[in-house]
């Protein structure tokens, strides 16, 4: 029965009308087409001219223009099968059988629909958004360029694209710099001999942490008022070779605290240089095995 069924579809498309079923698909997929490109790009402008003047976070507004090219599809498909008198047949029969379909699309598409609804999740309760700088496994740091139904795409420093699917990223731990305060603490730290002042030390770091331009004073009022200084330098080490010292700094963000510490690095290595500290190094006495025969 189901053979003959088919048989009788089949003969049914394939007629004197094959050609105008067959435009028909065309136009639809490519009007289909067309109006997802026009309303990515209404969706794109909207979002990037709206977001903030209505202060509203525009991973939603992204999340829902990537889920433009499953509906716009979805409702081209149904308009083809509707009006393709055999197809709509065909769709019947499916339908009919949509027990079985669904198990195996269900059992075929189980990750894809996984990662959807970790997707959503990622929506609605928002570890991380568009625009978040995070880090996540094997210290893969970058800014948050797009959340899709199926990944997440992340852009590093190179300018390169991790792109993660939604369940692999929600079983991760994350490390968002953005997520409530976008400042962040620089720490640069630097060893000095034991030879060395370390008050001296101690105070040419904070002198070149207080001078940087990208610094700010993230102090509370009461710190402010009892004078605590701006940039915190500590002690934070004896170790074999060198007194290590901490200075901790404030910038906006987490490029900017990359610059300065970049800057200060070099910034205070030559004010040691010039101040007479000593950054030590382990020396090495190395003994050729000739040498202690001959003796």
């Amino acid at each position: 029965m189901i053979g003959e069924f088919l048989n009788n579809s089949w003969s049914e498309i394939i007629n004197s009308n094959t050609i105008k079923y067959l435009i028909f698909v065309v136009v639809t997929l490519a009007v289909a087409s067309l109006v997802l490109v026009i309303l990515r790009k209404i969706a794109t402008k909207l979002i990037n001219s709206n977001a903030d003047k209505i202060k509203v976070d525009p991973t939603n507004f992204s999340f829902l223009k990537n889920s433009l090219s499953f509906i716009i599809y979805f409702i081209a498909l149904i308009i083809i099968f509707r009006h393709i008198p055999a197809l709509r047949s065909f769709g019947s029969a499916l339908f009919a059988g949509a027990g079985i379909l669904a198990a195996i699309i269900g059992f075929a598409s189980q990750k894809a629909f996984s990662n959807i609804i970790t997707g959503i999740f990622i929506l609605i309760f928002k570890p991380y958004r568009v625009g978040d700088v995070i880090e996540i496994s094997n210290g893969r740091i970058g800014t948050v360029e797009e959340i899709t139904l199926r990944h997440t795409i992340i852009k590093d420093f190179k300018n390169e694209r991790i792109i993660v699917p939604n369940t692999v990223i929600s079983d991760d731990i994350i490390i968002n710099s953005s997520i409530t305060d976008s400042k962040i603490q620089c720490r640069v730290e630097v060893g000095i001999s034991y030879d060395s002042d370390i008050d001296l030390a101690m105070q040419i770091m904070r002198s070149e942490c207080e001078k940087h331009p990208l610094m700010i004073d993230n102090r509370t009022l009461e710190e402010t008022a009892k004078d605590e200084p701006i940039v915190r330098v500590a002690v934070i080490a004896l170790a074999d070779f060198s007194v290590n010292l901490r200075a901790n700094a404030w910038t906006e963000s987490f490029a900017d605290a990359f610059q300065m510490r970049t800057d200060l690095l070099k910034s205070i290595k030559e004010r040691f240089d010039r101040e007479g500290i000593e950054i030590p190094f382990p020396y090495r006495t190395i003994v050729y095995k000739k040498d202690i025969e001959k003796k």
